[in-house]
């Protein structure tokens, strides 16, 4: 983490709360810093989640539930409204579930954090939410692994990460959040030795050097996400919501109301 760079996304968040007048009481690092499969030369990519003053919820012409800064270099800085958060969240998006696990963040009220991370595992749909990394495999598989035979290496943590979240799922029947760090996510799948080995020589290259360069996809690998979809489809394609989203809606409504009513306190 750079020195320099920390501060300009310290004074970009500062700017935000000033020109937006908004609270952002929850601002992490996302992508591979935060999923634990850095490069000397990754990006920075800051997501926020923020509240506006209550007058702002009470108008008919409501402001745009994002913000978003300009891409300069190697950072992006942008963030989304409570409400929006937590729709998503409803929906089985698990990119706000994977905010709140973030090991890096540049700002965070612990409260909120622990808050809606709490809520989130009493609400978080499994099913929705393996849906949702099962169509973001598929993806990234049609994206990055189209030529078999000339894969761009680094990209292949991009298919495995979701592929990992889809077996923890499956081996964790009664819990709903998979882990958002890769090491601790595969730690945590039992995945076959022969994986873990390349994984493991993989996560330390890639940790020194700024490319991976290109080759065949392994077959370990192939295997792998292989597998994990086929056993997502049988388990989760046919699996049902756990509780009314009535009941969802109006407990997440509640917990919008009494952040939005505390921070602008």
């Amino acid at each position: 983490m750079a020195a320099d760079t920390v501060a300009e996304i310290d004074a970009r968040l500062e700017g935000i709360v000033t020109t937006e007048r908004v609270t952002i009481p929850l601002a992490i690092e996302s992508g591979s810093r935060a999923w634990g499969f850095p490069s000397p030369d990754s990006d920075y990519d800051c997501r926020f989640v923020f509240v506006r003053r209550p007058e702002a919820y009470l108008t008919p012409w409501q402001p745009r539930d994002v913000i978003e800064t300009p891409l300069v270099g190697d950072l992006d800085v942008n963030g989304w409204d409570l409400g929006k958060a937590l729709k998503l969240m409803l929906n089985g998006n698990a990119v706000i579930v994977e905010w709140l696990q973030s090991p890096i963040t540049y700002r965070d009220d612990e409260a909120f954090r622990e808050a809606f991370l709490a809520l989130s595992q009493r609400l978080a749909d499994r099913t929705r939410l393996a849906l949702h990394y099962l169509n973001f495999a598929r993806q990234l598989i049609h994206r990055h692994l189209s030529d078999p035979a000339q894969v761009v290496q680094k990209k292949l943590f991009y298919v495995l990460r979701p592929a990992a979240a889809l077996r923890w799922l499956r081996l964790h029947p009664d819990e709903a959040l998979p882990p958002m760090h890769f090491p601790t996510l595969m730690a945590q799948s039992d995945v076959p030795d022969g994986l873990m080995r390349l994984v493991d020589e993989m996560l330390s290259l890639k940790a020194v050097t700024r490319e991976l360069g290109t080759g065949p996809l392994p077959p370990e690998i192939i295997a792998f996400y292989e597998t994990e979809i086929a056993e997502a489809q049988s388990v989760f394609t046919s699996s049902t919501s756990r509780i009314s989203r009535d009941a969802d809606r109006a407990e997440a409504a509640a917990f919008f109301r009494l952040w939005v009513e505390q921070l602008a306190g």
